[in-house]
C-alpha cells in the first residue's frame, strides 16, 4: 500500500490560507476533500467567543468536512511560540483555561484526536520546573480528551526551525507520552508522527516507523526539504506510508504542508481525497 491507498485530511491552518478561516473549509471539499484537522485558530486567545466556536462549527458542517484534529491552544502560531502548556505564569494558564473549550468544541464535531505542543524552553528557568508543569497540564488535557472519547498527541518538531523546542526527536516525543499515560492511567496519550519533522532532524524514518508506530496517534506528511508537496523534495511517501501500513498504522494522513494556491493536490488523485470507512 502507498501514499496513494491512504486516507487524508487537509490541515487548513497551513493551506488554503489565502483565504479567510470560515471559507476553508468549502475550499476543501471543492477539492475534494472530507476530512480536515486545524491548529488552534484565533491565536489571541484560548476562549474565543461561542459566536466565533459556532461560526467556524457551521463552516465545518455546511461543507460535509469532518474535523479529525485540532490542537489545543499554543500561542502565536505560526510564529514565534511552540505552545504554552509548559510555560510558567500566564500561558500556562491560558492552555489551562483553553483546555475544556478545545475539548468541547472537538466533541461538537466528533473530532477524536487532540494536539498539545510542548512549548519552549525559557531562559532562566529551570527545565525540570517546565517539565513538571508540563506534565500537570498534559494530565489535565488527557483527561479532558478521555472524558469525550478522543486521544492527547504530543508531537515531535525539528531543531532547525525550533530551536528552543525541547522534543526535536521520536523518542523525546514517545517518552513524554510514556510519562502521561503513566501519570494518568488511561492509556490515550499517543505520538504525532510528522515525517517532515524527524526528516529535518536527521532521523531514519524506518527505525521511527518500526520502533514507535505502535504508540502513534496521527501521521501528518509534507517533503523535506522545502516542506511542500509530497514529490517536491526527497522523502519517498510510497515506501514509508507501506512500511507504516505493515507496522499496524490505519489512521489518517495530515496533509500539512506549504503550497501555491494551484496546483497543491495535483500528485494526489481526486478519487483519493475522499474519507473511507
Amino acid at each position: 500500500m502507498g501514499l496513494s491507498d491512504q486516507r487524508f485530511d487537509v490541515n487548513l491552518s497551513i493551506l488554503f490560507t489565502e483565504l479567510p478561516l470560515l471559507e476553508r473549509p468549502a475550499a476543501a471539499a471543492e477539492a475534494g476533500f472530507t476530512a480536515v484537522e486545524l491548529w488552534w485558530p484565533w491565536t489571541g486567545t484560548p476562549t474565543p467567543e461561542p459566536s466565533a466556536l459556532a461560526a467556524l462549527r457551521d463552516a465545518l458542517n455546511a461543507a460535509g468536512t469532518r474535523l479529525v484534529g485540532l490542537n489545543f491552544y499554543a500561542g502565536e502560531l505560526p510564529g514565534p511560540d511552540r505552545g504554552a502548556l509548559s510555560l510558567p505564569g500566564e500561558e500556562s494558564d491560558r492552555f489551562r483555561a483553553n483546555i475544556d473549550v478545545a475539548a468541547g468544541f472537538a466533541e461538537s464535531l466528533g473530532c477524536t484526536a487532540l494536539n498539545a505542543l510542548y512549548g519552549n524552553r525559557v531562559q532562566g528557568v529551570d527545565p525540570q520546573v517546565q517539565d513538571t508543569l508540563a506534565l500537570e497540564n498534559l494530565a489535565l488535557a488527557a483527561r479532558a480528551a478521555d472524558r469525550i472519547g478522543a486521544t492527547l498527541l504530543i508531537e515531535a518538531l525539528n531543531r532547525p526551525e525550533s530551536p528552543d523546542y525541547p522534543l526535536v526527536s521520536a523518542e523525546s516525543a514517545v517518552e513524554v507520552v510514556d510519562r502521561v499515560n503513566a501519570a494518568t492511567g488511561l492509556g490515550n496519550a499517543r505520538f504525532l508522527m510528522d515525517l517532515y519533522h524527524l526528516s529535518m532532524n536527521g532521523e531514519d524514518l524506518h527505525r521511527v516507523i518500526d520502533r514507535h508506530t505502535a504508540k502513534t496517534g496521527h501521521v501528518q506528511i509534507a517533503d523535506d526539504p522545502g516542506r511542500g508537496a509530497p514529490g517536491s523534495g526527497g522523502l519517498d511517501f510510497d515506501d514509508l506510508a507501506d512500511r507504516l501500513g505493515k507496522a499496524g498504522y490505519d489512521g489518517w494522513f495530515g496533509l500539512e504542508y506549504k503550497s501555491p494556491a494551484g496546483g497543491a493536490f495535483d500528485w494526489l488523485p481526486a478519487d483519493r481525497r475522499a474519507a473511507r470507512p
